[in-house]
């Protein structure tokens, strides 16, 4: 089956599961959540998208909500992981969860996610959609608007005329 890809998405991520998928971040990273968001963040602006990303492994009785702009961090306490949490938000969100994509590669996840009929995405699928976002910004800069004929004759009648010495009022 293959997935259309949606603008406007309200995407439910799994953080952690995702973080190992995109290039240049790694679990092991002091600020992986952090750079996680850093990355998030402009392919959501590009999107027209917002996320709600869970992350488990909060310290214990330490459970905290941010908002980023366009997306919102859950820090889950142990015992409980990301997937019961995301588990249960999916719960509550009920008939409305099928206008969310889920993105996590956990099978118990997805299944949760699919009996609402939510879009399922991989951590890997997501990754490659950032990246595909990424390389269009950097490979898509502003083009320099085209000199039509006659405004190139006309700068270069004016360079001729004044050679290296501009008119008054030109060259302050």
């Amino acid at each position: 089956m293959r997935m259309v890809y949606n603008r406007r998405m309200q995407y439910i991520i799994d953080g952690h599961n995702l973080i190992p998928h995109i290039r240049g971040l790694s679990l092991s990273d002091l600020d992986d959540e952090q750079a996680l968001i850093e990355v998030l963040t402009p392919f959501l602006r590009a999107t027209s998208s917002r996320a709600k990303v869970f992350f488990d492994r909060a310290a214990i009785g330490y459970r905290d909500k941010r908002n980023h702009g366009l997306i919102q961090t859950i820090f889950v306490p142990a015992p409980q992981t990301a997937d019961d949490a995301i588990e249960a938000y999916i719960r509550k969100l009920g008939g409305t969860a099928r206008n969310h994509a889920l993105v996590s590669s956990d099978r118990r996840v997805q299944t949760a996610g699919r009996s609402r009929h939510m879009t399922i995405l991989s951590s890997h699928e997501l990754a490659q959609k950032i990246q595909e976002q990424a390389e269009k910004r950097r490979g898509d800069p502003t083009p320099e608007p085209k000199l039509t004929a006659d405004e190139i004759a006309g700068w270069e009648e004016l360079f001729t005329q004044y050679g290296s010495h501009p008119p008054d009022g030109l060259n302050p």
